[in-house]
């Protein structure tokens, strides 16, 4: 149970700091992006502005002072627009290519740039990123611009930044998910030890209550044969008869709960379906009918004496809370698991009551009214069990039915 416990909070720690670096990564590659897509197109704006046709004066850019010279904000790009790889295609308004620009590199043909040019233009976008360049079509009055940037180096430079952090953010993520495993070893240690100590003293109250019960109904069979029977006698035999199953019950979930009986290969199918022969005489005199539908071949490794116990619980609960005269059990194989499901009519059981059903003890307002032999451990007894083999159990109420369930791993061949 606790080792589940770790697992979760081990894994919750680590999917919340994996949720974190993932919404981390993707802002800073969003916002970088971004930023770099927004400089790249500022930068294509002012080649743009700059351009002209051989024979033509080039207009100033916007940011330029009348002497020509650039302003402040152009000051600081100066050189990130001396270094830059533009390309660029001019067309009349015919559609005739009046000038190409491959930025002096062998990377791009003319021909190449104005297929490219050409399939922005009839796009219709202004401006955009296609592939690693970043383009602009800008209207120059007697001839239409296509303006391109390439951003090769720039994305380059983003998908290393990328890569860095991905590998300092793995390594981080490593490291913290070790120190996770400590600190879940540290929380759950105390609950451990507390669970622990729990199970011992079931097990050591248990065996010092063999001792006095057995002395109790020695004296009462004393007591009977000096003088008689009375219901005072009776009254105290039949307590202690509670107590003594009330302890056993204890002691055998003490036992399933830490695993100490040996297993071994086990048909449950078999088994199963000799437990159900004891239970169909008691149905019987209840006026209750036992249909069962049990698969052969249904193996698992376990204990014999604890799967019976098991198939028992879950057949006498049926019988003790049933409100119909069907109570159905069946036993299939799905999935190399061999599901054990009892059930029966029902009073309405709510949703907290399902929960709460498998703790010790706990017994439902309707369930106190019954027979006084019950004492709320038949289920804990029934979980235990079914958990020590390695399996689950689960309750349900639909429409007017009780289901239990448990589910067992089936012995690997």
């Amino acid at each position: 149970m606790f080792s589940k416990t770790k697992r979760k909070i081990v894994f919750a720690v680590v999917f919340s700091l994996l949720a974190l670096l993932a919404v981390t990564l993707t802002t800073i590659y969003l916002s970088n992006r971004f930023a770099i897509n927004a400089e790249n197109l500022r930068t294509l704006r002012t080649y743009a502005q700059r351009y002209s046709l051989a024979g033509q004066q080039p207009k100033p850019a916007d940011n330029e002072r009348p002497d020509g010279r650039p302003g402040n904000r152009e000051d600081k790009n100066e050189p990130r627009f001396q270094l830059s790889t533009f390309y660029s295609v001019a067309f009349s308004e015919e559609g005739e290519v009046l000038a190409v620009n491959n930025g002096n590199s062998a990377l791009r043909s003319e021909d190449e740039l104005i297929r490219q040019a050409s399939a922005l233009i009839k796009g219709g976008k202004k401006s955009g990123r296609k592939g690693e360049l970043t383009y602009l079509v800008e209207d120059k009055g007697e001839y239409t611009l296509v303006a391109m940037l390439d951003s090769t180096i720039s994305e380059g430079n983003q998908t290393v930044l990328i890569r860095q952090m991905l590998i300092i953010g793995a390594a981080a993520m490593a490291v913290l998910a070790v120190a996770a495993i400590f600190i879940a070893r540290r929380i759950v240690k105390p609950l451990e030890e507390n669970d622990k100590r729990q199970k011992q003293f079931v097990s050591d109250a248990g065996h010092e209550l063999k001792t006095p019960i057995a002395v109790i109904s020695a004296n009462s069979e004393l007591l009977r044969r000096e003088a008689g029977d009375s219901e005072w006698l009776d009254n105290i035999d039949y307590e202690n008869e509670r107590m003594s199953d009330l302890v056993k019950q204890l002691l055998f979930l003490s036992k399933a709960e830490n695993g100490g009986l040996p297993k071994e290969t086990v048909d449950l199918s078999r088994l199963v379906d000799g437990e159900v022969l004891p239970f169909e005489s008691l149905a019987f005199e209840k006026g209750v009918r036992i249909e069962s539908r049990i698969e052969r071949g249904a193996t698992v490794d376990g204990n014999p004496n604890q799967l019976r116990q098991l198939v028992s619980i879950l057949l006498d609960n049926a019988l003790s809370h049933g409100t119909g005269d069907t109570i159905g059990l069946t036993l299939r194989r799905e999935k190399h698991t061999a599901l054990l499901a009892v059930q029966n009519r029902a009073d309405p059981i709510g949703a907290e009551q399902l929960e709460r059903l498998f703790d010790r003890f706990y017994r439902s307002d309707a369930a106190r009214s019954g027979n006084g032999s019950h004492y709320g451990l038949g289920l804990s007894i029934a979980k235990a069990v079914t958990e020590l083999h390695g399996g689950t159990i689960r309750a349900e109420y639909k429409n007017g039915t009780a289901i239990f369930t448990a589910a067992i791993p089936e012995k690997k061949i």
